[in-house]
């Protein structure tokens, strides 16, 4: 067994909940994770500095942030990785391991996770317009105001959806979403 594992007890069942989790022993700490991740402004800690701080045994330090709760899935961080790290699953472990311990102190955070997993299941994919208004707006009205031209841009552009639009077969979608909750559940 890994010294780091024996000495590290969270480290170990951070790594033993997440499928693929041992490949965090090979983390380079090379930052593709946290050069990749479109939520990054808004952590706290970039995923590469979670890794670091898990490697070290914060674990207190680790679930009382808001890292894993602005991750939003998109896989960018784990299709980059050399390592082939499971990142987004490993911070899927970390929200579960905040949420049991109710260490994580950013209490906006799960209302972000939330609001995008529900465009997710309605949609089939992200709305960026409609989250960040609708979490900006209920949470920190006036703290996004100089994105505004950043976001004009983007919409002048054509880079940023008015409206959401729906996938193709968003009920093949719905059902595989309802299949991995019951999975969750069992």
């Amino acid at each position: 067994m890994d010294p780091t594992l024996i000495s590290n007890p969270f480290l170990s069942e951070v790594i033993e909940a997440t499928p693929g989790g041992d490949a965090l022993l090979t983390c380079l700490q090379c930052g593709t994770c946290s050069g990749s991740c479109p939520s990054g402004p808004d952590m706290d800690h970039s995923p590469r500095k979670i890794f670091a701080m898990l490697r070290a045994g914060e674990h207190e330090e680790v679930l009382k942030s808001n890292t894993a709760w602005y991750c939003v899935s998109c896989y960018s961080c784990m299709v980059r990785c050399p390592k082939e790290i499971p990142i987004t699953d490993i911070m899927y472990t970390l929200k579960n391991k905040a949420v049991k311990s109710d260490l994580y102190e950013d209490k906006d955070a799960p209302d972000w996770s939330k609001t995008f997993v529900g465009y997710v299941e309605n949609y089939g994919r992200s709305f960026e317009l409609g989250l960040a208004t609708r979490y900006h707006l209920t949470h920190k009205p006036l703290s996004k105001t100089n994105l505004a031209s950043f976001g004009l841009g983007m919409l002048i552009k054509g880079r940023l959806a008015l409206r959401p639009e729906k996938i193709k077969s968003i009920n093949q979608l719905r059902a595989i979403l309802k299949k991995a909750k019951t999975m969750e559940g069992a």
